[in-house]
């Protein structure tokens, strides 16, 4: 590698990593792809005796083992059987111990969704009236932490695996047979194998862990990969190993096909019968080649985002062909981006009938990736309203970048073949590893008899053999002179040269938008997100649409300078926690200062309450409390305690609707 390219490979090496470090680090942990629409007991609801069971409903169908659903007493401890059952349609309950005390209890679940994303939360209900509790809710989400982060890691490099992989083999059956005997080319290609296999088998460890406990230590828990291997998820990683052990012989078999060595025999057979041969060979590996890679790409389609939702028989192969052009593209890519820098002799042909497949391939691409917009996104609000349609604007950016960019390499590819043709440059014959004595005779057939026959018994002369390894030793010699000289003319063409910088920046913005469509496949799908918000609305439309409080009550303890007003202020005035001020002032609007204020709250409607409520004096004629508590939407009466001294004390109340 010349001392040129080298900086400009590290560099790109340098943005990979940054950019996919950036992106797994900024990003949250893994955001749930099946959302909790509704609940029984509901979120915050105080209930008059205990419940036999706790109900559960998703957004979509979920995997539960008996241990995702807990519930937990004031004390912290285990109140639920432990056995979760199927209840309706993505509903699921697990039933409760009898003779439970009143209190706060805190339900905790953690399941996986159907497109194979961790899903966790928490909520609490109360039993009689509301009380302190001891339960202290992790802040971690499912999918979060080192072992989030490995995985979030290993799916990149699953990624950028298949695409070299798939685009590599590809660039050589339709753009450039004689690729196959390049080494650079050889070795990206089985990188790509090696680092789609490493990252398979590492995501096959992780997945038990980044499921449950998100613990290092879980990692080779033997107990939580049988389980693994139970799910679709892991059926469709030992899918993709069984797979890649098929694509290690195709490679094999790529590598060796177009490499046979011309014999006199076969320079004597006619060159279209030779030619035919060639061809119904690469039509063999074309065919066996996309079987390989169909099944690759099925198995990110049968366990994420495709495999759920709409349309699911269309969205897979849909999947698959996206996936497919997508490797075709970037792994051809960075196929002819190791060429231009690697290999002296390209053929300028080669690079037009890539940028013709890379057409193709970007045409698939739109067309797929409109389609899965429609999918997962639904609509224009959840295209901006969302962090999957945010990230999907960002991606459809890079893509329109990346097709002008190529758009610039089209042009340098043009220019490039209406270039005259470069003579080709001889390399002494010594380049071949040639040992034989300068001089002497080498045998037009060593495998011919009596050739061997009348060499047999002789021996040659000692200074024949220095001779002959003095000639070997200046024949490479004069093989790397020319070679170094074919480079500089070859780096000398600014034709060439310009071809490269497109190609090597074009690689540049395929690298960003790889790994932001990695997060992007890590993130709840915007329809998701928004039918969940809406179900969520519709059980219980006080925690989306509160609107704060105020009311004034009058009061008039009876004693000397005992009347007044009472102000209530409750914010947001919905279903669940809400912030409580008290303001008590004189007829003549001051601050009226009094030792002691209560509050209660009372739904006669469902029999709830009264529900009573201390504030915390701050100020002159100033209470509050934070964090109270209100179970259901209803007209709801508010009681006021005010004492104005030692004797002197009334309760006034008055009704309004919450939620």
């Amino acid at each position: 590698m010349s001392q040129t390219t080298a900086p400009r490979v590290r560099t790109l090496l340098l943005l990979l990593l940054a950019v996919t470090g950036a992106l797994l680090a900024g990003a949250a942990p893994v955001s749930a792809h099946a959302a909790l629409t509704r609940s029984d007991p509901q979120q915050g609801a105080v209930v008059a005796e205990a419940p036999a069971q706790v109900s559960l409903t998703f957004s979509e169908q979920v995997a539960m083992s008996d241990d995702s659903v807990r519930v937990l007493d004031p004390k912290g401890e285990r109140v639920d059987t432990g056995k979760t059952s199927a209840a309706g349609t993505n509903t699921y309950s697990v039933k409760l111990h009898s003779g439970l005390p009143d209190g706060t209890f805190t339900v905790t679940y953690q399941v996986v969704s159907a497109d194979s994303h961790p899903v966790s939360g928490a909520f609490v209900f109360s039993i009689g009236a509301p009380s302190k509790t001891s339960v202290a809710v992790s802040g971690q989400e499912a999918g979060g932490g080192i072992v989030g982060n490995l995985y979030g890691f290993a799916r990149y490099v699953s990624y950028t695996g298949f695409i070299l992989l798939i685009g590599g083999s590809a660039f050589v059956l339709a753009c450039w047979r004689a690729g196959s005997g390049v080494r650079a080319v050889q070795r990206l290609v089985v990188s790509g194998w090696l680092a789609l296999t490493g990252a398979t088998l590492a995501m096959l460890l992780l997945r038990g862990s980044y499921t449950s406990s998100g613990e290092v230590g879980d990692v080779f828990d033997l107990d939580l990969l049988s389980q693994v291997l139970q799910t679709k998820t892991g059926a469709a990683l030992v899918s993709r190993l069984l797979l890649l052990a098929a694509a290690a012989l195709f490679v094999a078999v790529l590598f060796g096909a177009y490499e046979k060595p011309d014999d006199e025999e076969e320079d004597e057979k006619d060159e279209e019968k030779k030619e035919k041969e060639k061809s119904d060979l690469t039509f063999g590996l074309a065919i066996g080649g996309f079987v390989v890679a169909a099944g690759l790409a099925a198995t990110w389609a049968m366990a994420e985002h495709a495999s759920t939702g709409l349309q699911t028989n269309i969205a897979m192969p849909a999947d698959i062909l996206h996936l497919l052009a997508v490797a075709v593209w970037l792994g051809g890519l960075s196929t002819l981006l190791v060429l231009l820098y690697r290999t002296p002799s390209l053929d300028p042909s080669a690079v037009s009938r890539f940028s013709r497949l890379a057409f193709g391939s970007v045409v698939v691409l739109v067309v797929t990736g409109i389609y899965q917009s429609w999918r997962q996104v639904g609509s224009w609000s959840a295209l901006t309203g969302t962090w999957y349609g945010q990230l999907l604007m960002i991606k459809i950016g890079l893509v329109v970048v990346l097709v002008g960019v190529a758009w610039f390499s089209r042009r340098w590819t043009g220019r490039l073949l209406q270039a005259p043709a470069e003579e080709p440059v001889k390399v002494p014959v010594g380049a071949t590893a040639s040992r034989t004595p300068k001089g002497s005779k080498a045998p037009k057939n060593p495998k011919d008899p009596k050739d061997l026959k009348g060499r047999a018994g002789k021996k040659e002369p000692a200074a024949a053999d220095g001779d002959g390894k003095r000639a070997a030793q200046l024949a490479r010699q004069r093989a790397a002179v020319a070679t170094a000289r074919v480079k500089r003319l070859r780096d000398a063409d600014p034709l060439r040269s310009g071809l490269r910088r497109s190609v090597l920046a074009e690689a540049g913005v395929a690298v960003v938008l790889l790994a932001v469509t990695t997060v992007l496949t890590s993130t709840e799908p915007g329809r998701t997100e928004e039918e969940a918000k809406a179900a969520a609305g519709a059980t219980a439309p006080s925690e989306e649409t509160g609107v704060a409080l105020s009311l004034d009550i009058p009061f008039d303890t009876g004693g000397q300078d005992g009347k007044g007003i009472a102000r209530i202020e409750l914010d947001p005035a919905r279903v669940g926690g809400n912030d409580m001020h008290v303001y008590v002032e004189r007829t003549n609007g001051k601050a009226f200062d009094i030792p002691e204020v209560k509050v209660a709250f009372t739904l006669e409607a469902k029999d709830i309450g009264p529900l009573p409520v201390v504030p915390d004096r701050i100020a002159t004629g100033h209470w509050t409390a934070s964090g109270v508590q209100i179970p259901m939407a209803g007209s709801w009466e508010i009681a006021v305690t005010v004492r104005t001294s030692d004797i002197d004390q009334v309760t006034v109340d008055k009704n309004a609707q919450i939620g």
